[in-house]
């Protein structure tokens, strides 16, 4: 593809995300439409596909401070074409007769500037020579609505640590210690031309240096390795799961956890995955294939669909371990989901807060007397987190929070990069996704 053809992919893209594409007032989730739009033309080589789904993740990146300067130019934030323009001007610099040129209408290139789009550019150029300082939330790129949520989280780390969640995420693998040893994945990968370097903190994460099509290797599909974001192994490890426990992931979704938890278990015991919905569970039935894990009759994996854990009287009591990867705003996430902080609102959150509470309360009946149950979200935010724990160690006298300074010894030899007694990991200050980690233990019965 030539370079105009690349920007009127991206054009297409932005307008099924954010454009008349998406219909009116919606917001597409990107990864979707980035995928269909690229199955939908198979032609496109690899290299073109990567050039165009950076470009529009770039644009993304940049959303709040491109309305921001749009409407001072006059201009509108729902017009694809005219979010491309603004970036290329002010982001990447390109001047006016080179946008010409690429805007130039011939075969595959986006179609010439129209006279209102010619003066947006100027209005924009000349805007941009007498710079207007933006708010904070513009210039942090997080809805106004959030910013007082991180410097409630953070202080005066806000701005860093939002500055971090517009940096390009990593590309983290685990590797499954059933199938190998991470000197056995690396050697594998590198076979495959691709180099993997041990994450800092996971001892079984492995970086890959640069975005590649991991699940075309045969590491991949062998199981040797999965996706999965260091802090996210980190969680898994923190249940401190062991050979011949009784363990439920009562938020299982498409298994990501599950097959960490199955791997410190080395299959010895009995390990539950859980959702609300059946459909989220059937996703993982490949991934536990791949990964070498027997499932039902008899298998060491079990699958079931629960809507309400606090009916499955069959359950009660009888759990070592207990995680709870809680439905949430999935605010640590968004280096790799740039649109989502978009699509969050005011009254999603209060659905997130209202699940994690039900949740958090249904899960805990199953716990055993001595067992733990770890509360886990990928969100940056204090209502999700702190105020939920802290709530439901109200509400619950049997539980009692353990110091996480104290499991992570127990269960990682690095050191430990958190304060008791709930563990938060940010881009910022750990390079992992944000994650929100607490343990309790059930009292022992008299």
């Amino acid at each position: 593809m030539m370079p105009a053809a690349r920007l009127q992919a991206t054009i297409e893209i932005l307008d099924g995300i954010t454009g008349e594409g998406a219909g009116e007032g919606a917001v597409r989730p990107a990864e979707r439409v980035v995928n269909d739009y690229l199955r939908q033309r198979r032609y496109i080589g690899s290299k073109d596909r990567r050039a165009v789904t950076a470009l529009t993740y770039d644009v993304l990146r940049h959303h709040a401070r491109l309305a921001w300067w749009l409407q001072r130019g006059r201009g509108s934030a729902a017009a694809s074409r005219q979010q491309l323009l603004a970036y290329l001007l002010l982001c990447e610099h390109e001047d006016p007769q080179a946008l010409n040129r690429l805007f130039d209408g011939s075969r595959y290139a986006p179609p010439p500037l129209t006279t209102e789009e010619a003066a947006l550019v100027e209005r924009l150029e000349e805007a941009a020579r007498e710079p207007e300082q933006p708010p904070a939330w513009v210039a942090n790129e997080v809805p106004e609505w959030i910013m007082p949520r991180l410097e409630a989280a953070f202080g005066a780390a806000a701005e860093q640590e939002a500055a971090a969640l517009l940096q390009e995420a990593p590309v983290d693998l685990r590797v499954n210690t059933l199938l190998g040893s991470r000197a056995d994945a690396v050697a594998a990968l590198a076979e495959e031309g691709i180099e993997a370097a041990p994450t800092p903190l996971s001892p079984r994460g492995l970086r890959l240096g640069g975005r590649r099509a991991l699940r075309a290797t045969q590491a991949f599909g062998a199981g040797l390795v999965e996706l999965q974001d260091e802090g996210s192994q980190l969680a898994a490890l923190l249940c401190d799961a062991r050979p011949g426990m009784a363990v439920a992931d009562v938020c299982a979704g498409g298994g990501g956890k599950t097959l960490a938890l199955a791997a410190e278990m080395k299959g010895q015991g009995r390990l539950l995955a859980m959702d609300a919905e059946q459909a989220r569970l059937d996703r993982s039935a490949i991934r536990l294939k791949r990964a070498g894990l027997s499932e039902g009759g008899g298998g060491f994996v079990e699958r079931r669909a629960q809507k309400n854990l606090a009916a499955a009287e069959d359950l009660q009591g009888t759990f070592d371990r207990v995680l709870v990867d809680a439905p949430c705003s999935g605010s640590g996430a968004w280096r790799r989901h740039p649109d989502a902080r978009w699509r969050l609102t005011p009254e999603a959150l209060e659905g997130y807060k209202a699940a994690q509470h039900d949740v958090l309360r249904q899960a805990a009946v199953l716990v055993k007397p001595g067992g733990r149950l770890i509360y886990v979200t990928c969100s940056l935010l204090p209502e999700e987190n702190q105020d939920q724990v802290e709530a439901f160690l109200a509400d619950a006298p049997d539980f009692a929070a353990l110091p996480l300074g104290e499991v992570w010894a127990q269960v990682l030899t690095v050191p430990y990069p958190g304060e008791d007694p709930y563990l938060t990991l940010t881009p910022a200050r750990h390079g992992t996704d944000g994650f929100f980690v607490a343990i309790f233990r059930r009292e022992e019965e008299a």
